[in-house]
């Protein structure tokens, strides 16, 4: 019989200087279909962002790269980013923000993101981001403390393959208003009241506003209009559908207040901005540009 025996001599105060603040806030999972369509947004947290299946694009500020299967994208905090999905092959992806971290690229890198590239080595990384993920779902007594070990754990195998640091970004933001500012952004079409936010974090809802201004600079419903009238750029641009329809779909109240909330914002009416934008496409066509 051979056996092999190895002392586990840690330095712990060296682990935990390391990694000294490394905390989960969400992870979720989804898959791009048709009447989906992601506009340029940023978390106040580092994201991971692993492709499961599927082929598209990932827009950083501005900066357009391909992303495909097995890729994780790595996003620094208050960065805006977008993914952008090929309908014959949809993106299905699981995102996992992770709070007290900032990514930082060898010299002469981009400090807004990372790419890796997980090509016949998926194991290394998926099963880690699907644990959590049923972590979360499940919530079983001590999943705390599973994702958090878990989140760890990928850090350190993530710091092994890819050339770039892990440092404490420095941030402080509020917990609940981070969470607000998550379930707007994914909600903002839905009908959302101030009472309602403050519920979900269960804090009343003027000491809400108060924090959120001072983490933010706007109110808990001034963000979520902006939010709105992001997206109505979009379907003004991109679609045929009346002020009524855009209104209805994306939350307002009635089309008169979307066309008061537009003006006040964009200092032109919503269908000024939709010929605008038109006659720029128009012009992009006529000097054989690619349309916005």
């Amino acid at each position: 019989m051979s056996s092999k025996r190895f002392v586990l001599d840690f330095d712990y105060e060296t682990i935990h200087r390391n990694w000294p603040t490394l905390r989960p806030l969400y992870v979720s999972s989804a898959k791009y279909d048709g009447d989906w369509h992601s506009t340029l947004h940023a978390h106040d947290c580092s994201e991971l962002f692993y492709v499961v299946s599927g082929v598209g694009q990932f827009n950083v500020g501005g900066q357009l790269f391909p992303v495909a299967a097995n890729d994780l994208v790595i996003i620094n905090p208050s960065v805006e980013h977008s993914e952008i999905s090929h309908d014959n092959q949809p993106l299905e992806y699981i995102v996992l923000g992770i709070g007290g971290l900032e990514f930082t690229p060898p010299q002469g890198g981009d400090s807004r993101y990372c790419v890796m590239q997980f090509q016949g080595h998926r194991e290394d990384i998926l099963p880690n981001l699907r644990s959590i993920l049923r972590e979360a779902e499940e919530r079983q007594a001590g999943y705390e403390l599973v994702c958090q070990s878990i989140l760890e754990l990928l850090m350190v195998r993530l710091s092994r393959r890819a050339k770039f640091l892990a440092v404490p970004d420095g941030r402080h933001t509020s917990k609940e208003c981070a969470f607000v500012r998550r379930y707007i952004d994914s909600h903002f079409k839905e009908n959302i009241t101030l009472s309602q936010l403050s519920d979900l974090v269960h804090i009343n809802k003027y000491y809400l506003v108060h924090t959120f201004s001072q983490e933010y600079g706007v109110s808990p419903i001034s963000y979520l209009i902006s939010r709105r009238l992001q997206e109505s750029k979009h379907l003004l641009c991109r679609t045929n559908h009346s002020l009524g329809q855009i209104s209805h779909v994306l939350g307002f109240s009635s089309p008169s207040y979307f066309s008061q909330s537009f003006r006040r914002v964009e200092k032109m009416s919503p269908l000024e901005y939709r010929k605008l934008c038109r006659r720029k496409e128009d012009s992009s066509f006529g000097t054989g540009a690619s349309p916005i």
